[in-house]
């Protein structure tokens, strides 16, 4: 298995497909990703070579941030956000949805599932055979 960015990228799947395994890149970046190192997109895992594992490195730091320093990015963010207060940071702060969805009917996960609530009011236990 080739090591890319403390990730394993996966033998069996495309490349293309295999490089979404790291955290921030995704299909189109994937395809940028290959073309500056050179690499069809159809090559399996299994088949890179060392130099076309360095290509894809070099690629990879060359054009975006990814994994750790993606994380550490985000979560500052979202950190920044919290501190001044803002009217997302709030809505981060009270685990609620940020970015203008509804909360009247969906967001169940977020505003605590359904544990406390019944499909159907007070219905009684079918008594059991004795």
């Amino acid at each position: 298995m080739a090591r890319i960015v403390g990730v394993e990228i996966p033998n069996n799947k495309r490349i293309e497909i295999g490089l979404t395994a790291i955290y921030g890149i995704g299909r189109s970046l994937a395809h940028v990703i290959c073309d500056k190192a050179g690499i069809d997109y159809s090559t399996k895992g299994k088949d890179l070579t060392d130099s076309q594992v360095t290509a894809l490195r070099n690629a990879i730091e060359s054009t975006t941030k990814v994994e750790g320093d993606l994380r550490t990015e985000i979560h500052m963010n979202i950190k920044r956000l919290k501190d001044i207060h803002s009217y997302r940071g709030m809505r981060h702060i009270r685990r609620l949805p940020v970015r203008g969805q509804r909360t009247k009917t969906n967001s169940r996960s977020a505003r605590g599932g359904s544990g406390s609530r019944r499909p159907i009011a007070g219905k009684k236990k079918a008594p059991g055979k004795k």
